[in-house]
């Protein structure tokens, strides 16, 4: 429980950082990953931000070895509480009204959730069969890029209304929801007999390339899309289909058996049915103050 509150602290600190200093940032883009990196390298702020991302995927380690992946969600998705705080306080974003009750419903949901957890019969799995996991996480990740190239080509059409993000976030939730499968499947290698075996296991499995995949493109796909959009409405969308993704896929995937208990079961099912159903309700066009626009890119000589 400490880690993963931890991590939730680590994670909202992290993406606040970051999204401050790209706000000071010439114009960023996912068609020129290369001058991406030397700009936010370039930034200690943002340094600092990963920095703070990287600690909280070190705390997600310890959760995923001592948790179930479902109540690991739960957990994790509470933190959009110290999100939404964060991005108004440092940020100066303001949430519209139909956004405050989305949030609400999504901690909701995820309460039902971690309410159909029971420590005493739920187990951790600790391995997946690779055909299994692939079979999920490929169609995933085309999707997710998809998604993002389509949200970017509606974005250049200059006539369309600020978009909220929804788009964006669904999309890089897809890629850390994958990343999330490989993080849950990294936890159970590391059980391996001394630390020559952790590695053999390690590299003979999906999940390190899945994390590279998943890193490289997530992190020039986040960037973009958090420039352009409020922290306080994109990060809850990216971290909302992020945990259902490994909730529901995950639990399936390593094992862990869902509830017997008739009302356990109906907690769960109606907690992961009303997040999607708030996401699915979430509006598409930004009507709430931005504080901080991006610097225009200068025009190369």
């Amino acid at each position: 429980m400490a880690a993963a509150l931890l991590a939730n602290t680590l994670y909202s600190l992290g993406f606040v950082l970051e999204k401050r200093a790209l706000s000071s940032l010439p114009e960023v883009s996912v068609r020129r990953p290369a001058r991406l990196l030397r700009l936010v390298l370039g930034s200690p702020l943002w340094i600092g931000g990963s920095l703070a991302l990287a600690a909280g995927f070190a705390a997600q380690l310890v959760v995923y070895r001592t948790l179930p992946i479902a109540a690991a969600q739960g957990i994790f998705v509470s933190g959009l509480v110290l999100l939404v705080l964060l991005s108004s306080r440092l940020l100066g974003e303001e949430t519209t009204g139909r956004e405050r009750y989305a949030l609400g419903g999504i901690l909701l949901a995820l309460l039902m959730v971690v309410l159909s957890l029971r420590q005493d019969t739920d187990t951790v799995g600790r391995d997946a069969p690779y055909p299994l996991i692939l079979l999920v996480c490929v169609p995933s990740l085309a999707a997710g890029v998809w998604l993002y190239g389509s949200a970017e080509r509606r974005a250049r059409n200059r006539h369309r209304r600020p978009a909220t993000g929804v788009e964006y976030g669904v999309a890089v939730g897809l890629l850390y929801g994958v990343s999330s499968l490989a993080i849950k499947g990294v936890s159970g290698r590391l059980t391996a007999d001394g630390a020559g075996g952790a590695v053999l296991a390690l590299l003979g499995s999906p999940y390190p390339y899945l994390l590279l995949f998943t890193g490289a493109f997530g992190l020039v796909m986040s960037q973009a899309a958090l420039q352009r959009c409020r922290a306080s409405l994109i990060v809850p969308v990216c971290t909302t289909v992020t945990s259902l993704f490994t909730a529901v896929l995950g639990t399936l995937s390593f094992g862990e058996a869902l509830p017997h208990d008739p009302l356990r079961l109906a907690l769960r099912v109606t907690g992961t049915a009303l997040a999607v159903g708030v996401l699915l309700t979430m509006p598409k066009h930004d009507s709430a103050p931005r504080p901080h626009e991006p610097a225009k890119e200068l025009a190369s000589p």
